[in-house]
């Protein structure tokens, strides 16, 4: 198995966070600091920043209603962090991030794989946001035309986002299902047709919601719920 696999697999984080670990000299196989060619085997011992590093006895899955101001980041020494504000008696990570001023469902949990599978955007899984805009100076409220090129996708930065599916919920309010993850997307995609966004919340994830819990409430999964997302869990990415 690839390090920066084994270390997303042992729920420590995201591969391309394990990449960038490996590649600052943070994680070392059997006493040797590692590089990205490094595959680990039965027995062999990992470290990140000489923490050994094990999979878990237990996959846990917790779904949280987080708050704007509460950031994803998992860093003990900043106030904001996701960490200080939910305490959990094992560690979890966010599967995906809601920046600082966005604010609804999280999933946290110490499986890997599922992270994985969550996240790639060859697996094509939905995500559900409301959202509330203001349009800039001389813009019209959002309308038909809006929806349309939203829909259509929008050239950020030379690259076009997917087609998403997008319904106009009231004055200057639309829903977005997206089934792919750039970097504050939404954001990007209402200001580059002229409109800036004052609210954003994700209200689905797959087929997670909301439904009960309140702003700063967590609570396990059902399992129900769990074993709709460990069916996901079993299946590979596959390319449209």
């Amino acid at each position: 198995m690839r390090l920066s696999q084994y270390l997303s697999a042992a729920g420590v984080c995201s591969r391309r966070r394990a990449s960038q670990w490996i590649n600052n000299g943070r994680v070392s196989v059997n006493e040797q600091v590692a590089d990205q060619h490094i595959r680990v085997a039965r027995g062999d011992i990992v470290h990140v920043d000489g923490q050994v590093i094990t999979f878990p006895d237990t996959y846990r899955y917790v779904i949280y209603n987080k708050p704007v101001g509460v950031d994803c980041n998992c860093k003990a020494d900043n106030p904001a962090s996701i960490i200080n504000h939910l305490p959990l008696p094992m560690r979890l990570f966010p599967v995906g991030r809601l920046d600082k001023d966005s604010h609804g469902l999280l999933l946290l949990t110490n499986d890997g794989v599922l992270c994985e599978r969550l996240l790639s955007p060859d697996t094509y899984h939905p995500k559900t946001y409301h959202v509330q805009v203001r349009p800039h100076r001389g813009m019209p409220d959002i309308n038909l035309d809006f929806q349309q090129k939203m829909q259509e996708g929008v050239d950020l930065d030379g690259l076009l986002t997917r087609p998403c599916q997008v319904t106009l919920l009231g004055p200057n309010r639309f829903e977005i299902v997206l089934t792919q993850g750039l970097n504050r997307q939404i954001r990007r995609m209402a200001r580059a047709l002229g409109y800036h966004v004052t609210d954003l919340q994700r209200t689905q994830l797959v087929h997670l919601t909301l439904r009960g819990l309140s702003v700063g409430q967590h609570r396990p999964l059902t399992a129900d719920e769990c074993a709709s997302l460990l069916s996901l869990r079993s299946h590979p990415p596959t390319t449209r």
